[in-house]
C-alpha cells in the first residue's frame, strides 16, 4: 500500500493543478489522458525542458509539478531546487526510472516531496500526486529500498566539514525513545498504518509522533525525515 489515504478527493476540494515536466511526448500523453479524465486534477501546462519546467511553475503557480530527472538542458534535480526554493509554492513528484538514475537522492535533497518510478500504475500516480498536493510526501516502496542504497554507497559530504563527526543525538537532538523507533521505521519506507502494526499503536497515534518529528527536526516533510535519519546513522544499513 502507497498510502494511508483514500486514492480519490473529495467532491468539494479544490482542483489540483498540475504541469507535466518530461522530455518524452508519450509519457506526458499518456498522464495527459488519465489526468483529463479525473475529476479533482487539472493539467495546466506541460514542459519539455527543466527550464521550461521553472518558467512554468512562476507563472502558473500549479500545486503539483510531476517532473522527469533526465530532460534536455536543465535537468530535472537542478528544475526541482529551483522551484521549491522559488515564490510559487510548488511541490515536485519526481516521476524517473530509478534502473537508470544514480541521481535519486540529489533530487530529494533539492526538495521533492515525491518519488515515483515510470513503470508504477496511472493511477498509483494520481493518487501521488494528490497525496503530495495535500502536503505529505511520498517515496514509492521499491524506490525507498533503492534509496537506501544510494545513500549508502554515495554518502554527500558536509559543505563545511567538523574537525570531529557530528553525534547523532545533536542532530536528533530532543527527540524521544519512542520518536526514534519511529523515525527509524519511516526511514524504512513504512506507512503510517504499518508503523502502528509494528508499534501497536493507533494510525492516529504514529500521525501525532510524525507531526512532532517534522516540528522538532525542522523538516519539511516526510522525505526529509527519511534523509535526517539516514544522515544521523539512525536506521539500519546507513552510515
Amino acid at each position: 500500500m502507497m498510502t494511508d489515504g483514500a486514492l480519490g478527493a473529495p467532491a468539494d476540494r479544490p482542483l489540483v493543478r498540475v504541469v507535466l515536466a518530461d522530455d518524452q511526448p508519450l509519457i506526458r500523453a499518456a498522464l495527459r489522458m488519465v489526468l483529463t479524465d479525473a475529476p479533482d486534477l487539472e493539467l495546466v501546462g506541460e514542459a519539455g525542458t527543466g527550464s521550461d519546467a521553472v518558467r512554468l511553475a512562476e507563472s502558473l503557480r500549479p500545486d503539483v509539478v510531476v517532473m522527469d530527472i533526465r530532460m534536455p538542458g536543465m535537468d530535472g534535480i537542478d528544475a526541482t531546487r529551483l522551484i521549491t526554493a522559488g515564490p510559487s509554492g510548488a511541490q515536485v513528484v519526481v516521476l524517473t526510472t530509478f534502473d537508470d538514475d544514480d541521481y535519486v537522492y540529489g533530487a530529494l535533497r533539492a526538495g521533492a516531496s515525491g518519488f515515483l518510478v515510470k513503470d508504477m500504475a496511472l493511477d498509483d500516480i494520481l493518487a501521488a500526486i494528490r497525496v503530495v498536493a495535500a502536503g505529505d510526501a511520498l517515496i514509492a516502496p521499491s524506490v525507498t529500498r533503492r534509496l537506501i542504497e544510494a545513500f549508502t554507497r554515495h554518502p554527500e559530504p558536509a559543505p563545511e566539514p567538523a574537525p570531529e563527526p557530528a553525534p547523532a543525538p545533536r542532530t536528533l537532538g530532543g527527540i524521544t525513545g519512542r520518536e526514534h523507533e519511529v523515525l527509524a521505521l519511516v526511514a524504512r519506507g513504512l506507512s503510517n498504518t504499518e508503523i502502528a502494526a509494528e508499534l501497536v499503536i493507533s494510525v492516529a497515534t504514529v500521525k501525532a509522533y510524525v507531526t512532532r518529528l517534522l516540528t522538532k527536526l525542522d523538516a519539511r516533510d516526510r522525505v526529509q525525515l527519511v534523509i535526517i535519519a539516514y544522515d544521523a546513522g539512525l536506521a539500519s544499513g546507513s552510515r
